[in-house]
């Protein structure tokens, strides 16, 4: 049995993949293929590192194995079926798989967001587009991907598997996208970039509250993005969201790595330079033009963000941004956090108004920020029982190790508060 993988190594491979992924489908242009040979690429290396030491290139490493893959897979099935010109016509060189130094810079380039732009395939609805997408280049699980979009595992699961045979059935080729193709595609990357960053920032399940690895990974590709499209406001409204969102995840967890909610964050903690860089993106889009759901989201995480303390948070203009935002987007989460701001403004009774309303929505059904949410605004309201049973009934709901500690450590609180 070999060694197991040091945590920087599954990290490094976790990055990896869709670089990898995204260089071999611009080889190959078969995207089930490419996928299976790179999951046998990453499966290899997990088995080999750590008995033969990490490649000097790992990247090339995993490219030039799951290139070799394809080629096998194809070689079979061209002998099988005596077709030996579609090995002459798909397949490249065998030399040509030979790791030279010229090749090893070539394979240097990052086709991550070429990947993402071509899993946004035009024969697939928006859902599964970005659900596929979700899967080959945020690495999520089904069961994330999921509860990202509000509906049962097996449900997605279907979902996936269906776009990828619409993909192989379409006969549209699996290609770089031109120009027009890219616009038409842009809001389906936008939002694959959303989630992946909003899974980084509070992970669905396991142990720790962030991954940040994978809201390091959106940061990098939305900037790319920006870069590729400086003159879409959304893309930059939504490089800013991320900045001034991120900018407060060094605050957000404690010494054993327990939730700290915003109010009780130590702001001087937070990303001074991400906020002003958030910021001054943010100013310099909103005049340009119509004003969109990332954009007005990063209005309000600047309101957060500029607040000098938690007390001083104008929560009066978080509450209209939530309003226009509600006009806007049909996310129950966007209620959920209007809703809050309500609370704030007008006081818990109001708060709780709205969410007895947002509980009849069916997508929030059994879903464990509602009640946590709802357990808040209980107990600021007075109603301490309700919200003892609100945590729990929260904690019970949710699939993160972090985020259930938090609650059950809320209803013990106010359980001892009660008895004393």
């Amino acid at each position: 049995m070999p060694p197991p993988l040091d945590i920087s190594t599954q990290h490094l491979l976790r990055e990896l993949a869709p670089r990898v992924l995204g260089a071999v489908v611009r080889r190959f242009r078969d995207f089930a293929a490419s996928e299976d040979a790179v999951q046998e690429a990453l499966i290899a290396a997990a088995t080999q590192w750590p008995r033969d030491g990490l490649p000097d290139n790992p990247r090339a490493w995993l490219i030039h194995i799951a290139s070799r893959r394809i080629t096998d897979h194809v070689r079979a099935e061209a002998a099988r079926r005596h077709r030996e010109e579609l090995v002459v016509s798909l397949v490249p060189p065998e030399e040509q798989l030979v790791l030279s130094l010229d090749e090893e810079g070539a394979m240097e380039r990052d086709d991550t967001l070429d990947l993402l732009f071509m899993c946004c395939h035009p024969a697939l609805t928006p859902a599964s587009a970005i659900a596929l997408t979700l899967r080959a280049i945020g690495g999520l699980t089904t069961f994330e991907i999921a509860k990202a979009f509000l509906v049962p595992e097996a449900t997605m699961a279907q979902r996936i598997s269906r776009a990828k045979q619409t993909i192989k059935d379409s006969g549209v080729p699996f290609q770089q996208p031109t120009a027009e193709e890219r616009a038409s595609r842009l809001e389906s990357v936008m939002h694959v970039l959303y989630l992946i960053f909003n899974e980084g920032y509070t992970a669905t399940t396991g142990p720790e509250l962030q991954r940040s690895d994978l809201s390091a990974e959106a940061l990098r590709l939305t900037r790319m993005l920006h870069r590729l499209v400086s003159d879409e406001t959304e893309v930059a409204g939504l490089l800013a969201l991320m900045l001034l969102t991120d900018a407060r995840r060094t605050a957000r967890t404690g010494p054993a790595g327990e939730l700290i909610p915003l109010d009780q964050q130590d702001r001087s903690l937070w990303d001074k330079t991400a906020i002003t860089e958030g910021v001054a993106l943010l100013t310099a889009t909103l005049p340009r033009g119509a004003v969109g759901p990332y954009q007005l989201q990063a209005a309000i995480a600047a309101v957060h963000d500029e607040a000098p303390t938690s007390e001083d948070t104008d929560w009066a203009e978080i509450l209209g941004l939530y309003g226009l935002l509600q006009r806007i987007s049909d996310n129950p989460m966007v209620t959920l956090n209007h809703a809050i701001a309500t609370a704030m403004v007008h006081g818990p009774a109001a708060g709780l108004e709205r969410l007895d309303a947002l509980a009849k929505d069916p997508r929030m059904k059994e879903h464990h920020r509602l009640d946590a949410v709802r357990a808040h605004l209980l107990e600021r309201a007075g109603d301490r029982e309700s919200a003892i049973e609100h945590y729990r009934r929260a904690a019970e709901r949710t699939t993160s190790l972090s985020e259930r500690n938090y609650l059950l450590i809320q209803a013990a609180r106010l359980d001892e508060t009660r008895k004393a």
